[in-house]
């Protein structure tokens, strides 16, 4: 059940791709299991992504070490193509996903809810290191 006052965490990072680049790399599964996790020794083996209105999406995120997993979920609220994805996350909490064109860049800024279970700093650097990911993976692809 989502909090009605939930603390949002806001991250972002400008992506040295143009927003075409951008815009596939976050959203096409074949590209989301080469950054979506938060450190080396954890990864992404599996992705979906059914990217309109009501369309759920999913994760599978793993230790590599095979001793933990778990399955990131949820539904698209909104979507307009190259600049917006808003969904509601498995848990109910809301995320948003917006992308700014700057040319050669990408802005991307993620809002996301923040969960009950642990810090919110925590939060902000684990989805922070994510995001570092997508754009270490967009731009080495480029």
């Amino acid at each position: 059940m989502e909090n009605p006052n939930p603390i949002s965490i806001t991250i972002e990072a400008t992506v040295n791709v143009p927003l075409e680049k951008a815009w596939q790399v976050w959203t096409e599964s074949d590209h989301i299991v080469n950054w979506n996790f938060a450190s080396d020794d954890w990864h992404c083996p599996m992705s979906s992504n059914d990217l309109r209105p009501g369309g759920r999406f999913g994760a599978q995120m793993a230790a590599k070490d095979g001793s933990f997993a778990f399955e990131f979920w949820g539904f698209h609220d909104e979507v307009v193509h190259h600049e917006l994805i808003a969904s509601t996350l498995g848990d109910g909490r809301k995320m948003k996903v917006t992308f700014e064109n700057l040319g050669n860049q990408t802005r991307v800024v993620e809002t996301f809810h923040a969960e009950s279970q642990n810090p919110v700093e925590m939060q902000r650097g684990g989805w922070q290191s994510i995001l570092n990911n997508y754009k270490r993976y967009a731009e080495s692809i480029s």
